[in-house]
């Protein structure tokens, strides 16, 4: 009986430890109301509904996350917090360069960002990803889960997208998951391979990304916005929270709203 109930006592503590979705659901809404994040990333929510992405890529606190190109740390906000003490967040940022004053000064108020607050972000290592970076994003086989936020785009204007890639396919565990999410582009326009507008269609990233070993598993709409036309002078950058074309239409844009995305979840197939 005493060996029953020991076992008993045993599940109990696992399951207290192990995170369901509800859970996990739980936590992001705390997450997302907590007054380190500022009203100006707050309004973005409706946009990039980042409670129901993340769930639909399966994150869990116990994981192992790496985000690729954190940039100013919206997404940091939300996923290093869930993280913190039970799994691991890896943030890949973009490669220092000192004759680069616009990405020293990125990283450096991202570094500032992360020590302002220990108590969420004490827990994050930053790496770097980008062409002449050699070093890893994640140790090899180590990451639960890799997501990028309108990153392909970025990549494909500097041919760099099939390494990017890789290094997430790299970073991953067999099993895990990757998550994309990427300005839509009009499918009937064929794409640019340096997607100058900003848009990506949806057959060729998968395409593009299945050829590296990823495979499929599932698609999501909760990023989608049918009234982005992707027919703009100044690209998907017109949009907010951009405006490139300044007050020119700037009502108009601002009624659109932010781009359509598509949200696509890859697995790395086991044994790989």
């Amino acid at each position: 009986m005493m060996f029953a109930m020991a076992g008993v006592i045993a599940l109990a503590a696992c399951a207290a430890t192990t995170s369901t979705r509800t859970t996990t659901a739980a936590s992001l809404d705390r997450i997302l109301a907590g007054d380190h994040r500022s009203a100006e990333n707050r309004a973005r929510d409706m946009y990039r509904h980042p409670r129901e992405t993340l769930l639909f890529f399966g994150i869990r606190p116990e994981q192992t996350v790496v985000e690729i190109w954190p940039s100013s740390g919206w997404y940091t906000e939300v996923i290093a917090p869930l993280v913190q003490g039970k799994g691991k967040y890896y943030a890949a940022h973009v490669p220092p360069n000192p004759d680069n004053e616009g990405v020293t000064r990125a990283l450096k108020n991202y570094a500032d960002k992360l020590a302002a607050r220990p108590d969420l972000y004490g827990g994050v290592t930053v790496t770097a990803l980008g062409p002449g970076s050699t070093a890893d994003i994640a140790p090899p086989g180590s990451a639960d889960l890799v997501v990028s936020f309108r990153n392909l785009h970025n990549w494909m204007a500097r041919d760099f997208a099939p390494d990017a890639i890789a290094a997430m396919y790299k970073a991953l565990k067999p099993g895990g998951v990757l998550g994309i999410v990427e300005h839509r582009g009009n499918p009937a326009v064929p794409q640019d391979p340096k997607a100058a507008n900003g848009y990506v269609n949806e057959d060729y990233a998968i395409r593009m990304i299945e050829a590296a070993g990823f495979r499929l598993v599932a698609k999501s709409e909760v990023n989608a916005n049918p009234k982005d036309t992707k027919d703009y002078e100044k690209g998907v950058w017109t949009l907010p929270p951009r405006f490139a074309a300044g007050d020119v239409d700037r009502e108009k844009y601002a009624a659109i709203g932010e781009s359509d995305r598509f949200t696509l979840k890859f697995i790395k197939p086991s044994g790989k």
